[in-house]
């Protein structure tokens, strides 16, 4: 069983990033699957603050 608290704790600190953050992590990521990850992670946080602008009405 995983340790739910301590990925939680991960998410709350990549939740932090900005987007000169995650393309700092896309460029210097070591493997291309890490690379892939970051860039996930980087549209995922697009995402999630596009919808928050959408729901602000600023846009």
């Amino acid at each position: 069983m995983c340790n739910v608290k301590k990925y939680e704790d991960i998410y709350k600190e990549i939740e932090k990033l900005d987007i000169d953050d995650t393309m700092q992590l896309v460029l210097e990521s070591k493997s291309e699957d890490a690379k892939d990850f970051y860039e996930l992670v980087g549209d995922f946080l697009l995402q999630k603050r596009q919808k928050e602008a959408i729901a602000r009405n600023v846009f």
